[in-house]
């Protein structure tokens, strides 16, 4: 009886031991998994705060875009437009509000036509402006042509619209020509 009550105690001593060591597990298991998903919530936390990588591109691009250019920079100069000036007309002076209106225009002109030919680009599914994205957006909003930079489409001719004195020159004709047979 003494040797069956002591392996009765042995066995209940194992399964005391075995059962804690099943909790001990299971604390482990679930400090594990609580440990996995607070690096997993800080993971998708950092993520939304740091920009992707392509962001990051950008940021770093229009930086160094600034830091060339300037932030006040301006791309037609005033002594720029005064040679501009002097090459039509030797004998012309622009007036400062002028010159401060028309480096405004010029530089206006230019952002749209570099963000407009950014979103053809885009459009394109690329990530670099090319002549036919700037060439797209002259032609198709502003009508004009750079010579030299030919496309493979062909433009439809447009032709010129008739003024009263072509009308009246045409009508003139007509009817001296009538006269005459």
């Amino acid at each position: 009886q003494q040797q069956t009550q002591q392996q009765q105690t042995q066995q209940q001593q194992t399964q005391q031991q075995q059962t804690q060591q099943q909790q001990t597990q299971q604390q482990q298991t679930q400090q594990q998994q609580t440990q996995q998903q607070s690096q997993q919530l800080q993971q998708e936390h950092q993520s939304q705060q740091q920009p992707t990588q392509s962001q990051q591109q950008q940021n770093t691009h229009n930086m160094t875009i600034k830091n060339n250019i300037g932030d006040n920079a301006a791309l037609l100069t005033k002594v720029r437009l005064r040679e501009l000036v002097k090459e039509v007309d030797p004998n012309e002076q622009l007036e400062e509000d002028v010159e401060e209106l028309m480096m405004q225009i010029s530089d206006e002109f230019v952002d749209d036509l570099v963000r407009s030919a950014c979103v053809f680009a885009k459009h394109r599914k690329s990530t670099i402006v090319e002549v036919k994205d700037v060439q797209l957006y002259l032609e198709r909003y502003l009508n004009m042509w750079i010579p030299g930079f030919g496309t493979d489409e062909l433009r439809p001719y447009k032709k010129a619209p008739i003024t009263e004195a072509h009308k009246q020159r045409t009508a003139l004709i007509k009817k001296v020509s009538s006269k005459k047979y």
